[in-house]
Order: structure tokens, then sequence, then C-alpha cells
């Protein structure tokens, strides 16, 4: 088994960061590494999302929700062709620092037998959401102008 973790602290509510992650319509808009995501937001459910890791063309997976909290954290498990082959189970988790501050962690635990030789994936993937993570920052932090 292998763990991807990465965290970032965004000068912003957790409430604003969690409408910026659930607002899958502005995904392309802002999100370098997770360019496109649909499906509704319940545990069970089947997610349809575009990634695209960093020297990658990218790839399609269609995850199912293990887990949902709003405000709080989406689980979900992946899967690349068959179980077991090399699955990842991928965590938004938001923790409230203060008021005005979140920090926000992106974790993925894989197993299966193809792991082991997935380490130029793994690399990338880890690129990929250290590239989220600031680009959710920079959109959280955004002024609102009236």
């Amino acid at each position: 088994m292998k763990e991807i973790y990465t965290e970032i602290e965004i000068n912003a509510p957790a409430s604003k960061v969690w409408s910026i992650l659930n607002d899958f319509e502005k995904f392309p808009t802002w999100n370098p590494f997770m360019k496109k995501i649909s499906g509704n937001l319940q545990e069970g459910s089947d997610l349809k999302a575009f990634i695209q890791p960093p020297n990658s063309s990218g790839m399609t997976i269609k995850p199912k929700i293990l887990e949902y909290h709003a405000g709080k954290e989406l689980r979900w498990l992946g899967r690349l062709w068959i179980p077991k082959l090399f699955d990842g189970e991928h965590s938004w988790i938001t923790e409230e620092i203060n008021e005005n501050k979140t920090l926000f962690i992106q974790k993925e635990r894989f197993s299966g037998l193809f792991v082991p030789f997935g380490s130029t994936l793994l690399k990338n993937t880890k690129a990929g959401f250290e590239m989220m993570n600031r680009a959710l920052k920079e959109e959280a932090e955004k002024k609102i102008i009236n």
C-alpha cells in the first residue's frame, strides 16, 4: 500500500472552501488537475472525473463515494481496470483552524497488485494534488468585488 498526503492552509472560511469543492460545474475554470467532475454527492453514488496529472494525457475515472459529510469530508474509491489491481481511496477533508482559516487535506491510499509498478504515476499524482491545492487556495482567497 502507498499513500499520497498533501495539505494546505487556506485563508478563507471552511464553508467557502467546501462550496468551491462542491461546485463541480466550475472545476474547469480553476482546477488544473481535476478538470471535470460530475455526479451526486451522496454515499453509494458514482462520480465521473477527468484527471490530468502533470506529464500525462489524463484519464477518466468513475469512483464510488464511500463517505460524504457535507462541509467536512468526501471519500471515494476509484479503480483502474478491475478491482485489486490498482485501487485508490481518495479523500478531501476540510478542518476549520479558525473562522477565516481552513486546513485542506487531500490524500489517497493506493492498493493492489500493480501499485509497486506505479511510482511515476504516484509521483505525478502527488504533483497534481499540490497543483490543485494551490489553485483551490487561490480561488478561495479571491477578494469579493461588488
